[in-house]
This record gives C-alpha cells, sequence and structure tokens, in this order.
C-alpha cells in the first residue's frame, strides 16, 4: 500500500506537470473500486457510471489543490462520496439520515462513548447464494442513515484504516470509532428485522 501511495504521488506530480497519461494510469488503477463504492448508494449502472465519471473530472480539475496529506485515494474516496450524494440530492433522491447526532447519542448499553466489543458484520448463511447476500446487503444499506451507512462502507468493503476514514470524512478517529459502533447496531437491527435467520451469524 505504501508503494501503491507513492506511485500514486509521482502520478500526481506528473499530470500537474502536463502528462496526461500519469492521471490516465491512476484511473485504470482505482476505476474499479469507484465503481464498487458509487454502488453502494445506487445500483443505476447509467447513474453510477456518471458519478464515477464525475468523480474523475472533478478529481483531474482539482489535481492542484491536493495536498497529499492523506493518500490519493482517500482524497478520491471524498470526492466520489461527495459527488454520490450531491447525485441523489440533484435528482431529488435525499439519501436517508438520521436526526440525532451519533456523537451525542448513548450507546446500547447506555455508557456515553462506549467502544466496541468485538461486534461484527454477520456470518451469513453458507446455504445462500453470493449475489442474494449481496442483494440483502445492499438493501439493508439503504435503510439506515448516510451518516452511519458511508463509515461502514469504508470500513468493512473499502477495508480502509480507522486513519484513512478520518481523513476521508474529516473527522477524528474517535468519532470514526463511535460512529462505526453505532454504524453496525443499526445494520445488525435492520438485517435481523428483515431476515431473522442471520441471527445465529452474530457473534
Amino acid at each position: 500500500m505504501e508503494a501503491a501511495s507513492k506511485d500514486d504521488l509521482r502520478l500526481v506530480t506528473e499530470t500537474l506537470a502536463g502528462n496526461q497519461l500519469s492521471f490516465q494510469l491512476l484511473v485504470e488503477r482505482y476505476q474499479q473500486r469507484m465503481f464498487a463504492l458509487v454502488r453502494h448508494y445506487t445500483r443505476n449502472p447509467v447513474e453510477i457510471e456518471d458519478i464515477v465519471q464525475d468523480t474523475f473530472l472533478k478529481a483531474y480539475t482539482r489535481l492542484p489543490s491536493f495536498q497529499q496529506a492523506s493518500s490519493f485515494y482517500t482524497w478520491l474516496c471524498r470526492i466520489a462520496i461527495n459527488t454520490a450524494l450531491d447525485f441523489q440530492k440533484r435528482v431529488g433522491r435525499n439519501p436517508v439520515r438520521g436526526v440525532e447526532d451519533p456523537e451525542l447519542a448513548l450507546s446500547p448499553d447506555g455508557i456515553e462513548g462506549s467502544r466496541p466489543t468485538g461486534t461484527r458484520l454477520p456470518a451469513p448463511d453458507a446455504r445462500l447464494e453470493r449475489d442474494e447476500i449481496a442483494r440483502i446487503t445492499q438493501t439493508v444499506l439503504e435503510e439506515i442513515p448516510e451518516i452511519f451507512r458511508t463509515v461502514l462502507v469504508l470500513r468493512e468493503f473499502e477495508e480502509l484504516s480507522y486513519q484513512d476514514i478520518a481523513d476521508v470524512l474529516g473527522i477524528s478517529i474517535g468519532t470514526v470509532e463511535s460512529r462505526l459502533f453505532r454504524a453496525r447496531a443499526r445494520f445488525k437491527d435492520k438485517l435481523l428485522a428483515l431476515h431473522p435467520e442471520f441471527g445465529e451469524g452474530w457473534s
């Protein structure tokens, strides 16, 4: 990952120097991950294509503002998420948002700021087909507030570190931990409400 980040910075530097081929290499390196990320915000293939293209266009035009304080990929993730959310608002599909402040809310056991205790996403029934699992997961994600959905997607699907998530969202690591704990709880509650057969997959 560190080697890739250094290579990204080289390609960014070359792009800023006028080498458009270097930016094309960045696009080829990350376009599949961008498609996977955006699919968590819309299932429409045309919309996904438009959002991903817009993401790379914005990244190209904003490249001079890239401060290199974080990796190019986390910077690109931030642009993609904001682009996806802006698109939803523009077409009148506002993302689901919670009314409470998740950082002020009490954790399920009533203790302020409690940390996760091994709660993870479920291990689904092996008999379910992979595409069915993906469909169920996407359906559940769409039912939880965006503030929780995004942090869950970045951690569980993009496998970003807590620091990278903090960089993408512009929040502290402590806030990432708090939101992720509540996101997993929301996901679990919604999943078990829709599919109680998943109950045995939770520790």
